[in-house]
């Protein structure tokens, strides 16, 4: 009651604050409502607050005083989802004063405590409190320093109050008043989600505000700015300190009461394997998307179940397996497991792991709903349990699995395999029992809770209503929920996070086949487009060919993408002026997905070094809030080098960087364009938004800037992207005259603050299915596309613009050209001296390199002469050397011939020879043969001897029977046998001759060869020494070894 009159004493300056946010936010860049979802912009703000605090105790100006140690490690802190800043360590129980207006010290205990807010607190005296603002950007801190000047400057009905600012998250903000110690208000902490304090250099110097949200369901929470002033403006500092003190503590979860705090707690990890029969005798692991397993129906499947311990202050031994269970649904009976036949179970190799596996057919009646294909768009759950008896503990620990399926036909095809298994942490808490019979230790199961319940628990929202969302039920009393059920995201107050949503990587054969042919048509010709490409890319690019497809669609051909890579490689080593407004955007930008999760990850280092690239290599635009969500969206389909080539083209070939140009000049134009085709094609919505307040600029901005990137889902964001690559820059009216379009009914029956939160929150959310998605792509394709209205709508604002100026006051226009030009005169002298730094700087370098350069020169110039030098020598050796060679050459050509000549005329003598030894041979012959005559005519008259007849045999052989006197040999046969021995002799003394010819030619030939190959390699030593060699060879007569060794052979 007593916060209703606060807030209704100012409702004036509420409105007046409301009313100068409106118009202000025409003149600011729409980029803050990026702030809104930004915990960064908060943290910057109480980190300066702090920062400004010289002295946190001790002031004696002060209207706090407490005693505390110093902080100790920086930790961060964590409320209501929201990053807030980084507090310090925990801090020592605060004794708290409280200094009253008549400086006589009041202890904490004269206010009353307040069953919400236990422990100690903080109290501060002579604070004012200024009133209140409703706000859209809880998180802006532009929005917030707006209205903290609007009510220190308007606020008429200030109230002094005492501030009490509890120690601990679980505690409440609370004003009293300060003579009767009434309570006026409160606030939880965990339901503030921001707090700033104003400039130091300001009139708001000694004031500070913190929004916070208000009312009792999700669709009626609303929030309010809360504007305080401090009498003395160090107070303001000392104050930040208390809230981080405040937010430093996460409120505590709630324990079972059953057991206490010092219970053990161990972690166990289940692996879940599930596998298809193949119909070749084997199984094969089923595809695994996300948390959904991809199942056919009709085959009979094999679970793969492993647990191992992985934490716990000692180590439990599974001892076997108690049973595998299975059940259609989640939060089922007990009643309802269906067991399993277990095929194997033991231990691994290692002895770690726990291996179970069973044999499921689902084609038995009770697993229908697992055997029948699902609708598109739906999923079917199934819970598998497994009993495992543990040694050490009293009873089995059933572990429980609940997991998502999607049922195809019996021959569908999944030509995408992704991760196959799916694991589960569970946290298991014991408590140790009494155990007489023995002397080791023996536990009961407290609790058991999977790693899912304890993500989904601290994913509550702080403005969750438990009343409106019941927790799930128990196994024994949990209904049972199968078919039809959609992925369970939270329709909460807190917007879609950026980066958020699963995108199907599914495809049918028809239409892969279908992009197989277009993109060989198309890379036969890069520069037409096939005829089919149109339609195929307005249905959507297959996951698998986006990053290919959006290359094409770029017109990154191969020659650009090479300079673009080189272009790459040497922008990212430069420095940027912008590396720090990076660095701090790139850890909220798609914060949802696990590639960008990671601090110092692959993703961020990634998305920060293309940033940066982009901010060198475009010095004009530099970097821009938004640029990074595109950049990041292009990051998830292509390596850096290709996207920067992508986002190059799009800024510059598809006319994105204009909107960031000229103060934004080209993005309040797409504003005008979009409120008339509204008014043209919406009548209806564009009177509503008239009549409430609302322009393009507080919904449309990030649309433009961002295109769609940032707080729209990935499935819709990738559809879009494939259209704008396709069809340009205008598809961007469509898909956004589509989304008023689908959602027109929605935003007629809300009101400023409504359509406000149903743009930042519930529609981003509508389209996180694919059938959302095709019907928004649907719509806004369409759509008619007319250039003719945009031109016409252009030259409207052209002139609505000049006439605005023309109707303006020429000292106020002037005035503002003034402190334009003024702050373009600053910036060019700034950028002026800049220059002359670097010109002097450069001038020094230069000067460096041309003393090196003129002292390389002068070597150069000295190793010039010594080479000329030695070539001139060279020349004179190598002229020398070539008359040496002629000279050689004619030498060896008369060796030559007069070796042919003798080897001619040893030819002629070998032939004289031969002639001469076959006369001799013919000659012998024909003596014998008359010798053999003779010799047969002497026989037959021996024969016919009757006294010499005895002396021979009848055989006609020598036959002495006694001596006879002997005769007279005979004088012919003598002459015959010594002309045989002469004509060998000769004939020997023939052969011994021309062996010595060959010898003496095969060493002329040797030699000669030698010589040449001497002459080529050689110096002109070499030379002489080879002229000496022919020379000595030519002296020296055939060698006489041969010579010897054959008249050797002849005797």
């Amino acid at each position: 009651m007593q916060e209703a009159v606060l807030t209704s004493s100012t409702n004036h300056a509420s409105n007046d604050a409301n009313m100068e946010s409106v118009v202000a936010a025409q003149h600011d860049s729409d980029l803050a409502v990026k702030l809104s979802d930004s915990a960064e912009t908060m943290t910057r703000s109480c980190d300066e607050a702090i920062k400004s605090i010289d002295d946190p105790i001790g002031d004696t100006d002060s209207p706090v005083q407490t005693q505390s140690q110093k902080s100790g490690v920086a930790e961060t802190v964590v409320v209501g989802k929201s990053k807030f800043y980084q507090a310090c360590g925990k801090p020592e129980a605060l004794t708290l004063h409280v200094d009253d207006p008549n400086n006589v010290p009041t202890t904490v205990e004269n206010i009353p405590e307040s069953p919400t807010s236990p422990g100690s607190c903080t109290v501060f005296n002579r604070v004012t409190y200024l009133g209140c603002a409703s706000v859209n950007a809880p998180r802006s801190e532009a929005e917030v320093m707006r209205n903290m000047a609007i009510l220190n400057e308007k606020a008429k009905m200030a109230i002094d109050v005492t501030l009490l600012i509890p120690n601990t998250s679980e505690g409440t903000v609370r004003l009293f008043e300060p003579q009767s110690a009434a309570e006026m208000a409160c606030y939880k902490i965990h339901r503030i989600l921001f707090c700033a304090r104003g400039q130091l250099e300001s009139p708001e110097a000694h004031c500070f505000a913190f929004t916070c949200s208000h009312g009792d369901s999700i669709d009626t929470a609303i929030f309010q700015c809360h504007v305080f002033r401090c009498e003395i403006p160090d107070a303001v500092g000392k104050i930040l300190m208390a809230f981080a003190n405040a937010f430093r503590r996460i409120p505590h979860l709630p324990v079972n009461s059953s057991h206490s705090i010092e219970d053990p707690v161990f972690r166990f990890e289940v692996t879940l394997e599930v596998k298809e029969d193949d119909n070749k005798g084997g199984y094969s692991s089923c595809p695994k998307d996300k948390n959904c397993f991809k199942l056919r129906k009709n085959l009979e499947k094999k679970l793969i179940l492993t647990a191992q311990q992985t934490a716990g202050f000692r180590e439990l031994v599974i001892e076997r397996c108690f049973g595998l269970l299975i059940c259609p649904g989640r939060n089922v009976r007990q009643s309802d497991m269906h067991l399993l036949d277990m095929v194997s179970l033991g231990s691994s190799a290692e002895g770690r792991q726990y291996v179970i596996s069973g044999i499921w057919d689902p084609r038995d009646s009770t697993f229908e709903v697992l055997n029948t294909e699902t609708p598109k768009d739906t999923r079917v759950y199934m819970t598998i349990a497994v009993d495992l008896v543990i040694v050490g503990i009293q009873e089995p620990v059933r572990f429980v699995i609940e997991t998502k399926a999607k049922i195809f036909q019996q021959n569908e095809r999944f030509w995408y395999f992704p991760k196959r298994t799916l694991n589960e942490h569970f946290y298991v808490k014991l408590k140790e029992i009494e155990n007489e019979t023995s002397t080791e230790p023996r536990f009961e199961v407290a609790s058991i809770e999977s790693g899912t319940d304890v993500e989904r628990r601290k994913s509550m929202l702080p403005l969750s209503l438990h009343h409106l969302h019941p927790p799930a039920s128990s196994p024994s009393t949990g209904s049972m929920s199968t078919l039809g059920e959609i992925d369970d995201e939270s329709d909460a107050d807190e917007p879609l996070m950026s980066g958020s949503g699963d995108v199907s990587k599914d495809c049918s054969e028809g239409e892969l086949e279908d992009w197989a042919e277009t993109l060989a048509k198309w890379r036969l010709n890069l520069k037409q487009r096939p005829n089919k490409l149109a339609s195929l890319v307005r249905r959507g690019i297959p996951e698998a060919l986006r990053g290919e497809v959006w290359q094409l669609l770029a017109s990154c051909t191969a020659t650009e993408e090479q300079e673009m890579f080189e272009s790459y490689r040497i922008l990212i080593t430069n420095d940027s002026p912008w590396e720090q407004v990076i660095t701090r955007d790139i850890h909220r930008t798609f914060p949802a997905h696990d590639f960008f999760k990671e601090a110092g990850g692959l993703g961020q280092d990634s998305l920060f070094k293309l940033s940066k690239a982009y901010s060198v290599y475009d010095e004009e635009i530099g970097y821009c809030q938004g640029l990074s969500f595109l950049a990041a969206a292009l990051l998830l389909h292509v390596p850096e080098e290709q996207a920067f080539c992508i986002l190059v083209k799009i800024m510059f070939e598809y006319g994105h960087r204009n909107l960031f140009r000229q103060n934004f000049e080209e993005l309040h134009l797409k504003f005008y364009q979009l409120e008339r085709l509204m008014e043209d094609q919406l009548p209806e919505l564009f009177n509503h938004f008239m009549e409430v307040g609302i322009e393009a600029h507080m919904f449309a901005s990030q649309w433009f800037l961002t295109l769609f990137t940032a707080k729209f889902p990935l499935l819709i964001v990738f559809r879009i992207l494939d259209v704008y690559l396709s069809e340009g820059q205008d598809t961007v009216f469509l898909i956004a005259v589509a989304l008023l379009k689908t959602s027109r009914k929605d935003l007629l029956s809300l009101d400023f603050e409504g359509i406000l939160k149903y743009f930042r929150v519930s529609l981003p959310k509508k389209y996180r299915t694919d059938e959302n998605a095709r019907e928004l792509l649907s719509v806004a394709m369409g759509l008619k596309k007319s250039n003719k209205k945009l031109k016409k709508y252009e030259k409207e604002y052209i002139t609505m613009k000049e006439q605005e100026m023309q109707q303006e006051d020429p000292v106020t226009r002037l005035q503002r050209e003034n402190k334009r030009l003024q702050e373009a005169n600053m910036r060019l002298e700034q950028e002026n001296d800049d220059l002359a730094h670097e010109l002097v700087i450069s001038k020094i370098a230069l000067r460096n390199e041309l003393d090196v350069v003129e002292e390389t020169a002068e070597c150069l110039q000295k190793e010039l002469v010594h080479t000329h030098k030695l070539l001139a020598e060279v020349e004179e050796d190598k002229a020398r050397l070539e008359l040496e060679a002629m000279q050689l050459k004619e030498m060896c050509r008369r060796e030559l011939q007069h070796s042919e000549a003798e080897n001619s005329r040893n030819a002629a003598i070998i032939t004289d020879y031969k002639q001469i030894c076959t006369q001799l041979s013919e000659r012998l012959e024909k003596q014998q043969t008359a010798a053999r005559q003779e010799l047969a005519q002497v026989k037959s008259q021996i024969q016919s001897c009757e006294r010499c007849s005895r002396l021979l045999s009848p055989d006609g052989t020598k036959c002495f029977t006694a001596p006879a006197p002997q005769e007279a040999e005979d004088p012919r046969l003598k002459s015959a046998e010594s002309m045989v021995r002469e004509l060998e002799l000769q004939l020997a003394q023939t052969k011994l001759a021309l062996v010595e010819s060959e010898c003496k030619t095969q060493d002329l030939t040797h030699q000669l060869g030698a010589a040449l190959s001497e002459v080529q390699t050689s110096k002109s030593t070499w030379f002489q020494k080879t002229l000496n060699t022919l020379k000595d060879a030519t002296n020296k007569g055939p060698p006489q070894r041969d010579a010897d060794a054959l008249r050797k052979s002849s005797t």
